[in-house]
C-alpha cells in the first residue's frame, strides 16, 4: 500500500502526484480540464513514470556492471518504488527515493534520487536529480520524463489537426527500436518537415519515434492557431515520441539516454546518453510543461 497522492495548486494548473514512482498523476488546466493522460491499461496503464537509472529496454532485459549481470527493468527502477514524501506545500512538493534491498537487485549502486515539483501562474515545473552516494564507485545513470497527454488536447478537434512544433529545424534521421526494444543499428527520414511534425497515428506504427541528435529543447503541441502546450526541457539532448495507434494520447519524452543498440552486451558503463557520476555526482535534469498560444514561439 502506497501513501495518499499529493495535491498541489498554482496559476491556472493544478496537479497531484503519486508517491508510487514520484508519478504526476493529474494536471488540470482552469479547474476542470485534465490534460495529462489518465492510464488506461487497455492502452498503456502510466501517465507520466519517471525513467531512472535507464531509459528504455536492455539486451535480454539484463544489465552489466564490472562483469555481473543483473535483471533491469525497462526504464528502470524508480517508477517501481515508493518514494518518501520530504515537503508537501500548496503550490510545490519534493519526493526522495534511496537505494534500499530491493533497488540494489536491480542497480548496485547507493544513490539518492530527488524529484521536485513546483506550480507557478502558467506552468508547472519538475526537476529531478540523481546523486551518487558511494565515497569510491562511479555510477552510471540515465534519466528520462514520459508524460502522456491528451490526444485531442483540444476538445471536439480532430487528432489529425494536431502538430508538434519543435523549437528548430530538425533534420537529422530519427532511430526506432525492434520488436525487443532495442534500437536499430540504422537511421531512418525524418518525418519532421522543417519545425513541424503533423501528427497522425501510423507515425507510429513502428513504435517511438526518436531523437538522439535532437537540436531543440522545446516543443509546442496542440492545433495551430489555438492554444496549446509548450513543453521545456533545457538539459535533456534526446526525445521520444510515442503513442499506441488509436489510442487518446500522445507522450512526449525528454531524456538523458536512451537504449541500447541491437548487438550490445548491456554493459551500463557504455550505455548510449547515459552519464557516469563520480563519487557525490549528480545528475540533474529539468521539464517544463507550460500554456502557450503561440506554436513553437
Amino acid at each position: 500500500m502506497t501513501a495518499d497522492r499529493v495535491a498541489i495548486a498554482g496559476g491556472r494548473f493544478a496537479a497531484t502526484i503519486d508517491p508510487l514512482g514520484a508519478e504526476l498523476s493529474s494536471l488540470r488546466v482552469d479547474g476542470a480540464r485534465e490534460i495529462l493522460w489518465q492510464g488506461d491499461p487497455a492502452w498503456w496503464s502510466g501517465r507520466a513514470p519517471l525513467l531512472f537509472p535507464v531509459v528504455g529496454r536492455s539486451p535480454d532485459g539484463r544489465a552489466r556492471w564490472r562483469g555481473a549481470s543483473f535483471d533491469m527493468p525497462p526504464h528502470g527502477v524508480a517508477r517501481q518504488s515508493s518514494f518518501a514524501v520530504r515537503e508537501a506545500r500548496a503550490d510545490a512538493a519534493r519526493f526522495e527515493l534511496r537505494d534500499d534491498a530491493s533497488t540494489r537487485r536491480h542497480y548496485p549502486f547507493a544513490f539518492r534520487l530527488v524529484v521536485a515539483y513546483r506550480l507557478d501562474a502558467d506552468g508547472l515545473t519538475m526537476t529531478a536529480s540523481a546523486e551518487n552516494l558511494s565515497r569510491d564507485t562511479p555510477m552510471p545513470a540515465g534519466l528520462g520524463f514520459h508524460p502522456g497527454f491528451a490526444w485531442p488536447l483540444v476538445e471536439g478537434a480532430a487528432k489529425t489537426s494536431h502538430a508538434l512544433i519543435f523549437e528548430a529545424p530538425e533534420p537529422a534521421p530519427i532511430r526506432r527500436i525492434d520488436r525487443t526494444g532495442l534500437m536499430l543499428r540504422h537511421g531512418l527520414p525524418t518525418p519532421v518537415r522543417g519545425r513541424r511534425l503533423d501528427l497522425v497515428d501510423t507515425l507510429f506504427t513502428d513504435d517511438a519515434i526518436i531523437f538522439d541528435r535532437l537540436v531543440s529543447r522545446r516543443v509546442w503541441f496542440g492545433v495551430p492557431g489555438q492554444p496549446g502546450l509548450r513543453v521545456d526541457f533545457p538539459d535533456c539532448p534526446h526525445l521520444g515520441v510515442w503513442m499506441r495507434p488509436g489510442a487518446p494520447y500522445l507522450c512526449i519524452e525528454p531524456w538523458q539516454g536512451f537504449a541500447p543498440e541491437i548487438g550490445d552486451d548491456g554493459d551500463l558503463a557504455r550505455r548510449p546518453g547515459s552519464v557516469m557520476l563520480p563519487p557525490g555526482g549528480a545528475l540533474v535534469r529539468t521539464l517544463r510543461i507550460a500554456l502557450d498560444d503561440v506554436p513553437g514561439a
